[in-house]
């Protein structure tokens, strides 16, 4: 036995904290049915033995900026032993800051436009041996810190995005073999989020008036002694520097050439709005996660060089290149091109462009305070001969955890665009796409996905940085932003159904797969006040019982998205969908409180939820299972929510599957049912049809989409029509491309690839059934023409997979249980197998049932 991953908050090696952190630990064993007996945890002083292996609280003493060493002992049932260390640091812990915030208060930044980049510097000394040296530092706006010219750390986008009112992340950067005896440390400061232009009205100034830094360099030196040099008004800021603009939606302007010392001055003073809580990174850092090179290269019809990439992806080109002093190389990026040239009207107002200005001879140039969505980038200004040209992907720092595939390439390359839609739209925070002027943290679109990221990804830091601005940005009142952090977003707060119920449905999805009871503790009153207030918003103005329980106000954004109709008409859906959703929401809040040991709340939410399920049968149907007025998503809520039970199952069934075959074998749903519709199908005797809407390949289906060509996926189901033009009509009906502003198409919006769940835990089989995959199933659906699939996923225990084949007329799986984990088989003949921690295989005849 050994142990296989040791981990402080989720993270391996290199966490610095504020908080007592967490410990966790997998083990891996060659002895059949392996659990652990105990284990034994100790830091310092401080130890524990449980039989715990996820969230084990650290309860010892901490002091700021020490290392902390972590030793797990761990003992199997088997009488085996293991053993594993870590370590972790502290940062300030509450240690007041010496340094202060600094800017240039002469700079005014422009109306609707994102500031110049603002450079800031200091010079210092080593006169003696060095023991550490380490960084402390953020920023209002994005920043990237060079130590005697060469870049601090692999971070981008730093501090993160957070809500600037409440909460800023600081950095940690160790620099202990950076130093030299004469020493420069430089930042630079763009506006990003806080102060550069953001949204599509181009809003900004949101959390401050221009940039702002703050920075302590800390040394220890041999003899015991220690230094500080921290930001104040001895340091030097200039607004003119070589990064000449850089912003979210235009890009970046860089020019090589130009000299910025004769501007530096003194620096000024300077404080945050509000009193924000300054703490240890918590989130994953944007970084490079790989280097992409173009598949081909073309001259356009206009004479622009336009390299392909292969893949739709968010992230920055890197170019090396032979340049003449002064020249401009201008690269611009899209997601398609049409008629051989980039089609850029999708992008609306965002210029999307990195412009280089250049020296003599080979450099290299990457930007570095931007990224933009593209798969195809254009180049003028240099001759293909004398640049070469690359990619990086950049996004939050998410290890993979999970992995599908199966013996049909289409849904193959459909788990690639679900896998690579949220690589590109997790930078930070989950975006809504990475290309347009938006690229907002849009809670609908990450609420439907939230079970499909888990799956793929370890989202553990990532969502519970982003849920603390949920909850910071909550209204009293119990609404969830639509956006957060909002950052100018013109909609009100308000309970809205789906895009709130991400405050509840992103943790139960994370609950699951990582098994981490703090996230629902943590975010337990924040789902409490949310459906508090959907309570008060369905109440409003009705005066019957049932009539209490239709939530029907403010407002909904319905079936976003439905090929069926514009925004009006997907609006107008509402009252159906919010309704199944607060029956849902009622029913998972209801489990949470029973996890968490808040037995009152479990059974008052398990009542309301009865009383939503009984007022959606009585307003909405005639008793028997048919909607009076019948859409697909109006079906798919009830069926997958468990509101309906016998023969009205069977009626709605029925009637989903007529709304199908209605529409020619094709799925009429937007956001809020796209997650559950093959769920509704499979899961009540129609796997056949599950099967048929998952194979089908013309529009609106999810594998048009990679037929015709996508890596990722799309917003709109004909986001490219079959005749090749991009659909950027707007929201409106009636208006024509060519009226368009550039509508509403994204080639790279993962939403609708919520069905990668259906995947993984049907066609895979592969299911959590308590938190953390501590219990699971493996019960694979067979169909569509499928002769095998296989899927695995990283639990917090170990690996889990299942892979089945069909070989004449024969079913045979292999599944494989991590240690202390206990998986329940359920083969395509009905039978059923417990089994614990080891590899398994099992066989079946297909078409034979085994009596239960």
């Amino acid at each position: 036995m050994k142990i296989s991953r040791l981990h402080v908050d989720g993270v391996v090696s290199g966490l610095v904290v504020d908080e007592p952190p967490r410990i966790g630990f997998a083990l891996a064993s060659d002895t059949p049915g392996e659990a652990l007996a105990s284990a034994r945890v100790v830091v310092g002083e401080w130890e524990i033995t449980t039989r715990d292996q996820i969230g084990i609280r650290y309860g010892g003493p901490l002091a700021p900026f020490t290392e902390y060493t972590v030793h797990v002992t761990a003992t199997g049932t088997s009488g085996a032993v293991a053993e594993a260390s870590t370590t972790f640091r502290t940062g300030r812990f509450g240690t007041p800051w010496t340094a202060k915030w600094i800017t240039d208060a002469a700079y005014e930044t422009p109306v609707k436009q994102s500031p110049a980049p603002m450079e800031f510097r200091t010079r210092f000394a080593v006169q003696r041996g060095v023991q550490r040296a380490w960084i402390e530092s953020t920023a209002l706006g994005v920043y990237e810190l060079e130590l005697n010219g060469v870049k601090v750390g692999e971070d981008y986008f730093a501090p993160g995005f957070t809500s600037y009112r409440h909460q800023i992340q600081y950095q940690t950067y160790d620099v202990t073999g950076a130093l030299a005896r004469s020493n420069v440390l430089t930042a630079t400061v763009a506006g990003g989020w806080a102060v550069g232009s953001f949204t599509h009205k181009r809003k900004n100034k949101i959390y401050a008036d221009r940039q702002a830094f703050l920075c302590e360099l800390h040394l220890e030196y041999d003899d015991g002694s220690r230094e500080v040099v921290a930001t104040g008004s001895g340091w030097e800021v200039s607004s003119q520097s070589r990064f000449r603009m850089a912003e979210w939606y235009d890009g970046e302007n860089y020019d090589a050439t130009f000299d910025s010392a004769p501007s530096f001055r003194a620096a000024d003073i300077t404080e945050p709005q509000g009193e924000p809580a300054l703490v240890a990174q918590y989130g994953p850092s944007v970084r490079v996660q790989r280097v992409l090179r173009p598949v081909s290269w073309s001259t356009s019809p206009s004479g622009e060089l336009i390299f392909d990439f292969g893949q739709n992806f968010a992230g920055v080109i890197s170019a090396r290149l032979r340049g003449a002093r002064g020249r401009q190389i201008v690269f611009r990026h899209a997601e398609v091109v049409v008629d051989g040239e980039l089609f850029v009207k999708s992008l609306r107002t965002a210029k999307a462009t990195a412009t280089y200005t250049c020296l003599d001879g080979e450099q290299e140039y990457s930007p570095r305070l931007t990224y933009m969505g593209f798969r195809y980038v254009g180049v003028r200004g240099i001759d293909p001969a004398d640049l070469e040209l690359s990619a990086l992907v950049l996004h939050s720092d998410l290890p993979k955890v999970g992995e599908f595939s199966c013996s049909n390439e289409l849904v193959n390359r459909l788990q690639h665009a679900i896998e690579w839609g949220g690589r590109s739209n997790f930078v930070d925070i989950p975006t809504d796409c990475p290309q347009r002027d938006e690229r907002e943290g849009w809670t609908g679109d990450y609420a439907v996905f939230a079970a499909t990221a888990s799956y793929n990804f370890d989202m553990s830091r990532f969502l519970a940085k982003w849920m603390r601005d949920v909850t910071a940005e909550q209204a009293k009142g119990g609404g969830i932003p639509m956006v957060v952090p909002r950052a100018g977003n013109p909609f009100p707060v308000m309970a809205t159904s789906c895009w709130g119920d991400v405050c509840i449905l992103g943790p139960w999805a994370e609950y699951l797969a990582r098994g981490d009871v703090e996230l629902l503790r943590r975010n337990y009153a924040t789902m409490k006040r949310f459906l508090k207030a959907a309570q008060w918003w369905s109440a409003l103005g009705s005066v019957r019982r049932d009539r209490r329980r239709i939530w029907r106000w403010p407002f909904h954004f319905g079936d976003w998205t439905s090929p069926d109709g514009a925004a009006k008409e997907w609006i107008q859906k509402g009252k159906w969908i919010g309704t199944a959703y607060l029956a849902n929401s009622s029913h998972l809040v209801a489990r949470i409180a029973d996890i968490l040991g808040e037995e009152a709340d479990a059974a008052y939410y398990r009542r309301l939820r009865d009383e939503v399920v009984t007022a959606y049968r009585n307003v909405f149907t005639d008793g028997a299972g048919r909607l009076k007025n019948e859409f697909q998503t109006a079906y798919v809520l009830p069926l997958h929510f468990g509101m309906t039970a016998g023969a009205e199952t069977d009626a709605m069934v029925d009637n989903l599957v007529r709304l199908i075959d209605d529409a020619d074998g094709h799925l009429r749903t937007g956001f809020p049912g796209t997650p559950y519709i093959l769920f509704a199908l499979s899961d009540n005797g129609r796997v056949k049809e599950a099967f048929d809407l998952l194979m089908q390949t013309a529009p609106p289906s999810w594998l048009y989409m990679v037929e015709a060509g996508g890596t990722t996926i799309w917003e709109r189901w004909d986001a490219l029509r079959p005749d090749g033009t991009v659909n950027i009509s707007d929201l409106r009906p009636g208006t024509s491309d060519e009226s368009s502003g550039g509508g509403m198409v994204s080639f790279n919006h993962y939403a609708a690839g919520a069905v990668g769940d259906w995947l993984y835990r049907r066609v895979a089989g592969i299911e959590p059934t308590s938190g953390g995959y501590r219990t699971f199933t493996v019960a694979p659906l067979v169909g569509g023409g499928l002769t095998f699939a296989e899927g695995a996923v990283e639990t917090p225990y170990g690996r889990a997979t299942s892979s089945w084949r069909l070989d004449d007329g024969v079913f045979s799986l292999r599944i494989d249980v991590p240690v202390s984990t206990v998986c329940e088989v359920v083969l395509p003949d009905g039978s059923r197998h417990t089994r614990e921690s080891g590899s398994h295989e099992f066989s079946c005849a297909m078409g034979v049932r085994t009596p239960v």
